[in-house]
């Protein structure tokens, strides 16, 4: 059975405007061609789709699911193409939780006064790609190196890494910690997009970890004062929360942000979004 665009773009076509006439005018064919084209895939059906009187044409119980289902096809078309031939028109940025925390608003700012004819998205997609991988962005910031050869990236800027901890918490009363004061707390990771793990500390003095899988719960368990958190200087920014603090860690390496795109299809707008991210990060 092979059902073309063509015969569902012209059963549309008959239903909205009525008549075979006013359709054949809109498809721009002949009203015989607009008669064989129906016809065609009503035998590629093996139904009626339309009845058909010297005044009116109706759908029949049948056309009009096709009908609702061919409408919702052409749309999907249309968007695909859309999608495929508007790589200059859009760009589509994935991050996991925090995006880049102060320096998202100045990125969108200042790309909107640069770049106007490009449209800026931020797509939040909890993966270790940022949604790279799913197709879901043209380009992503991540914080920790991508082990796939399919994508390329490079540092655009470092932030610090932070303790999250419950407001109450005695640490919360310093100023900053050391990786040492929280050795023997438990630590709230997530293994897929994270940047904690337990080989920041001596093997000897690793804390017990939990694992989560998204920023919100992350911070209702460290609220409770359960466990503790370690992340980037961006989560803090993006994310206060009542009830949690954060505090630098002293002793604990900065973080590297990174933009990754695909390797063998880089978006047109790549490197204009790495100057800026470098540029903000810079004088940040």
């Amino acid at each position: 059975m092979d059902v073309e665009l063509r015969q569902l773009r012209c059963l549309v076509a008959i239903v909205d405007e009525g008549t075979f006439t006013d359709a054949a005018i809109v498809l721009d064919v002949s009203q015989a061609a607009v008669s064989r084209t129906l016809a065609s895939l009503e035998r590629a059906l093996g139904v009626r789709l339309l009845r058909r009187t010297s005044r009116q044409v109706t759908p029949t119980a049948t056309g009009l699911r096709v009908v609702a289902h061919a409408r919702r096809v052409l749309t999907d078309v249309d968007e695909l193409v859309r999608e495929a031939t508007s790589g200059h028109a859009h760009l589509r940025i994935g991050y996991a939780w925090a995006a880049l925390g102060r320096h998202t608003l100045p990125l969108q700012r200042r790309w909107g006064e640069k770049h106007p004819e490009i449209d800026l998205h931020l797509v939040r997609v909890n993966s270790p790609t940022a949604g790279l991988a799913e197709g879901a962005c043209d380009l992503a910031v991540v914080r920790r190196p991508l082990d796939d050869r399919r994508f390329d990236s490079a540092i655009v800027g470092l932030e610090r890494r932070l303790c999250a901890l419950a407001a109450d918490d005695p640490l919360a009363r310093r100023r900053a910690i050391r990786l040492a004061d929280i050795s023997g707390r438990t630590l709230l990771v997530d293994r897929r997009t994270g940047t904690t793990t337990t080989e920041l500390w001596p093997p000897d003095a690793r804390p017990a970890t939990e694992e989560t899988h998204d920023v919100d719960d992350w911070l209702t368990v460290i609220s409770t004062g359960r466990c503790v958190g370690m992340t980037a200087e961006s989560t803090a920014n993006q994310y206060p929360r009542p009830g949690v603090v954060y505090r630098p860690v002293r002793d604990a390496e900065p973080i590297a942000v990174r933009l990754a795109w695909w390797r063998d299809d880089p978006h047109p707008a790549a490197q204009a979004v790495m100057e800026l991210l470098t540029s903000l990060y810079r004088t940040g």
